[in-house]
C-alpha cells in the first residue's frame, strides 16, 4: 500500500470512529456537543496517524487503534481550544476557521474543552476487545502527557516566558512538553496496542524525541514564513508576543537545517528495521515538506 493510500485509510477510520465517539449534535445541551463537533473537525490527523503507525510497527491490527487515535485527537482539539482563549494566546483563527470562542462563544469554548477532554479517557475505558493492561498503558501514557508535566506545563512555561529571551536548552524542554510530550504518547499508545521488542520500543523513543522537535522548529519556521490562507491560523504572532523561538535564537535558515537535521535522527532510529516502520518513516518524509 502506497502511503497516500494508508494516509487516507486510516484518516477515514479515524474519522468514522471520532463521528461515533462523540455525542450528535443535536443531543442535549445540543449547544455544546455542537461546539465539540466543530472543535474536532479538520486538521492534519498527525498525532492519531503517529498512533496508527506506531501501532504497524508494533503488529497491532488497525481495529484496536481506533480508540487510542481517537482520544489523542480529542486532547489535541481540547488544547487549540484552550490554546486559542483570550486567556491564552488570543487567537481568531483556527483550521482555516474562526476559533471555537469566535464561532459559539468564551464560555462554551471552555466547557467544550473540558468535555472534549474527558471523553478523550471515557474512550480508553469502554468497550471493545482490549486487555486491561493495554488500557492501564494508554491511560498512562495519555494522562502523563496531558497534565502538569506535559502539554498543559508546556502551555504555562510558554505563556510564563513571553517577553523573555530564552536560552536554547529551556526553549528545548518548553516544547518537549507543549508539543513532544502527546507526539510521544500517540507512539506509546500505539506501540502498547501491539507486541514491542525492546529495540522497537527504544528505536520509537528516539524518534519520538527526533519528530516532536523537528515539527515545533517547523512551526516557527512557518509562523515566520506562512501566510493565513496557507496555514490555517494567524502567522507572526510569537514576533508580537515576543516569544523566543528556534527562528529568532537560531535565525531563519539555521532553523530550516536543525529541523532536517531531526528529521534525518528520526529516519536513521528506524534503521534496523523493515516495512513494519514504513508508515512511520513516511510520516518524517511528509514533515520534511510540510507548509501547515
Amino acid at each position: 500500500m502506497s502511503f497516500t493510500a494508508w494516509q487516507a485509510s486510516r484518516r477515514a477510520r479515524l474519522d468514522a470512529a471520532l463521528d461515533a465517539a462523540l455525542p450528535a449534535a443535536d443531543t442535549q445541551p445540543a449547544h455544546l456537543h455542537a461546539a465539540m463537533r466543530y472543535a474536532s473537525q479538520g486538521g492534519k490527523r498527525l498525532r492519531a496517524l503517529l498512533v496508527y503507525a506506531a501501532g504497524d510497527a508494533a503488529g497491532a491490527p488497525p481495529d484496536s487503534l481506533d480508540t487510542p487515535a481517537v482520544a489523542v485527537e480529542l486532547i489535541h482539539a481540547f488544547s487549540l481550544v484552550h490554546d486559542d482563549l483570550p486567556a491564552m494566546d488570543d487567537d481568531d483563527l483556527r483550521r482555516g476557521r474562526p476559533t471555537l470562542h469566535k464561532a459559539f462563544d468564551e464560555a462554551t469554548a471552555i466547557l467544550a474543552g473540558d468535555a472534549l477532554q474527558t471523553l478523550a479517557f471515557e474512550c480508553l475505558t469502554a468497550g471493545g476487545d482490549v486487555h486491561n493492561t493495554t488500557r492501564l498503558h494508554w491511560l498512562r501514557a495519555l494522562s502523563a502527557a496531558t497534565g502538569s508535566l506535559g502539554m498543559t506545563g508546556g502551555q504555562a512555561i510558554d505563556l510564563a516566558s513571553e517577553h523573555q529571551r530564552l536560552s536554547l536548552p529551556a526553549l528545548e524542554n518548553l516544547h518537549r512538553l507543549k508539543t513532544g510530550a502527546l507526539i510521544t504518547a500517540s507512539l506509546r499508545m500505539g506501540l502498547a496496542a501491539g507486541t514491542a521488542s525492546a529495540a522497537l520500543t527504544q528505536a520509537v523513543e528516539r524518534y519520538a524525541a527526533a519528530f516532536g522537535l523537528a515539527y515545533q522548529i517547523q512551526d516557527d519556521v512557518l509562523d515566520v514564513e506562512g501566510t493565513a490562507e496557507s496555514l490555517g491560523k494567524t502567522p507572526g504572532k510569537d514576533a508580537v508576543a515576543e516569544k523566543s523561538t528556534y527562528v529568532s535564537l537560531l535565525g531563519l535558515a539555521a532553523a530550516r537545517q536543525r529541523a532536517l537535521a531531526l528529521c534525518d535522527e528520526a529516519t536513521a532510529a528506524l534503521a534496523a528495521f523493515g516495512t513494519e516502520a514504513d508508515a512511520l518513516r513516511a510520516l518524517v518524509a511528509a514533515m520534511r515538506s510540510r507548509t501547515r
